[in-house]
């Protein structure tokens, strides 16, 4: 701890001496008023009002408002701190509440508290933390952190932490807790309760149990709905759930997740080879897999290598390298575009009217297919289509690109003849051309996705900027051929 935190901590103690914080206290009326406030919680308010409680010292009132904050709010506020100010605006938390606060918090600011904690400081917060957070944080923290992290927990912590380190990134074993409450087949509802509120408290979660053996072998779940609508004198065995749904330690965590949306849980007990309970994933992890996915899933359709910062936590020079292997790539491959117009350019210069609706088609070729890859990849994602769908996908996509495609031709040729007022012939080149790009773009815009992901590939990588250089290509060959055989240029 720097002198300056003692100094504070020093002044916060001579003023508890003094009967400050009793004489300053906010009566009942206040802290309703409080209260009140937070609920309508308005961010760039409490950041003033915080800020300006610190100027004033003003340590007892703090500390009210922080205790009636939600402590998902209280990590907002802390991002809109001056990161001195961060340490002390901490201290003032209540033990678990401050564990609850520093899960929240963004890996920077965890990081700059980890740094300015003492020991005893840094083993009070990590002794409050669930298993599962204790590993986000040491994943995300650099190895001379971690050390520190790991020499301040207990033996059986550090072990339970390296065993599911253990496991393969974004596997169920590596998302796992291993705080669940486990009953015993030949336990009676009484029993069960009795060691629910005996060891409850520590856990993750109580309201889903599971049962097992000495071995951990996993014979089935009880809810404690269950268990209180049960007689006391029922056995576990008699009223568990047998039918239970679990998943392996290392199923893919995006599966997992979809697992807890397709049946409604609050955990899914992870099993290994032999099914023996090894951990729990709760449905707030479920939540965290379901938004990093579909964060990576909407970077990579956007030719964008994730990331896993936010926004304004991610570097100038971070976003760069993020974005610039695809647009080079994108780039590159867009001069095969530039060499099919430049082949035609003969034709071009006999029939110039023809330039002008290069754009069209080629914009509409790229929409076309990134409407079909990204309801394909959805559809992927929530396993609602397998490789062997492949030809049912595209003959629905034909039926559609066919109907797409001939209701944009006939409203394009009429556009064309009235107000663009072009030969007809010219016109019936564009218009076929555009009917065959809408159909060309649908069926590659579904079938590239399907095909990645049965290679091995994320379908995301077949998304919109990957087809629409595909398509332009495509569309432009198919436009001069057309060109070609109708007006003979």
């Amino acid at each position: 701890m720097s002198e300056k935190d003692k100094n504070i901590d020093r002044e916060i103690d001579e003023r508890k001496n003094e009967d400050y914080i009793k004489d300053t206290h906010v009566e009942e009326s206040d802290e309703k008023e409080i209260v009140d406030q937070i609920r309508g919680f308005d961010e760039k308010e409490v950041v003033e009002q915080i800020e300006n409680l610190l100027d004033q010292k003003n340590y007892a009132e703090l500390k009210e408002i922080l205790t009636a904050m939600n402590p998902v709010d209280i990590s907002t506020v802390f991002e809109e701190m001056n990161d001195n100010k961060i340490p002390l605006l901490f201290r003032l938390l209540p033990k678990e509440e401050a564990a609850e606060v520093f899960v929240e918090m963004e890996a920077d600011a965890q990081e700059l508290l980890i740094r300015g904690f003492s020991d005893n400081e840094l083993k009070e917060v990590l002794d409050e933390l669930y298993l599962d957070d204790a590993v986000d944080i040491v994943e995300e923290m650099p190895a001379n952190v971690v050390k520190r992290i790991l020499l301040n927990t207990d033996s059986d912590t550090r072990r339970m932490i390296n065993e599911i380190l253990k496991y393969p990134d974004d596997s169920a074993g590596s998302i796992m807790t291993i705080e669940y409450v486990s009953l015993r087949l030949n336990m009676t509802v009484s029993e069960a309760i009795k060691r629910i509120r005996r060891t409850g408290i520590d856990k993750e979660t109580i309201y889903t149990c599971y049962v097992t053996d000495s071995s951990r072998f996993l014979h089935g779940a009880v809810s404690i709905k269950t268990l209180l609508l049960a007689d006391e004198d029922d056995l576990i065995k008699d009223i568990m759930d047998t039918n239970y749904v679990s998943v392996h330690t290392h199923e893919d965590q995006e599966d997992v997740a979809n697992k807890f949306n397709k049946y409604d849980l609050l955990a899914i007990p992870v099993v290994d080879d032999e099914n023996r309970l090894v951990g729990i994933v709760t449905f707030d992890d479920a939540i965290d897999v379901m938004q990093d996915e579909a964060t990576e899933d909407i970077k990579k359709m956007a030719a964008i290598i994730p990331s896993d910062k936010s926004y304004f936590r991610t570097t100038t020079f971070e976003t760069f390298k993020a974005r610039i292997p695809w647009l080079l790539l994108l780039m590159v491959s867009a001069t095969f575009t530039g060499s099919i117009i430049t082949s035609f350019e003969s034709a071009l210069a006999t029939c110039t009217i023809l330039t002008a609706y290069i754009p069209m088609l080629m914009d509409t070729g790229g929409n076309s297919g990134g409407q079909a890859s990204v309801t394909v990849i959805r559809a992927l994602s929530l396993d609602e289509i397998e490789f062997g769908d492949i030809f049912k996908v595209i003959w629905k996509e034909a039926r559609v690109a066919l109907m797409c495609g001939a209701t944009l031709a006939v409203c394009n040729f009429v556009k064309l003849l009235v107000l663009d007022r072009l030969q007809v012939t010219v016109a019936l080149v564009v218009c076929i051309t555009l009917v065959i790009t809408v159909f060309i773009a649908k069926i590659i815009g579904c079938t590239l996705p399907i095909l990645a992901k049965k290679i091995g590939f994320d379908p995301a990588v077949m998304a919109s900027p990957f087809i629409t250089t595909i398509v332009d290509a495509v569309s432009l060959l198919v436009y001069f051929r057309i060109a070609t055989m109708i007006l003979h240029i």
